[in-house]
């Protein structure tokens, strides 16, 4: 007998939309700017910020801010747990496609 269809143990926090983007371009990468993942994600800074800070809470994305200059400069970058949920949320999913 085959597990059911079973979507409920996918990791909440890397499903949706915003940060299933951002996991998946930063796992491609080493890291990235705040600016740089606004842009590749179509995103406004308050719901960057606002995803953002749900991955850092998660202990998935590392965000370090410093200053180029006078300028702030916000980067983020995938923390080893992040990439291990990242693998883990594929590894789901691929599970959940074969089943289909």
């Amino acid at each position: 007998m085959e597990p059911p269809f079973n979507t409920n143990s996918l990791d909440p926090v890397i499903h949706g939309r915003m940060r299933l983007g951002m996991m998946a371009y930063l796992a491609s990468i080493s890291g990235a700017s705040f600016a740089e993942l606004k842009s590749k994600l179509e995103a406004s800074d308050g719901n960057l910020s606002t995803h953002l800070r749900k991955l850092e809470d998660a202990g998935y994305v590392k965000v370090e801010k410093s200053f180029n200059g006078r300028k702030p400069h916000t980067s983020v970058k995938l923390t080893q747990d992040g990439r291990d949920a990242w693998i883990k949320y594929l590894d789901h999913m691929q599970g959940l496609l074969s089943g289909a």
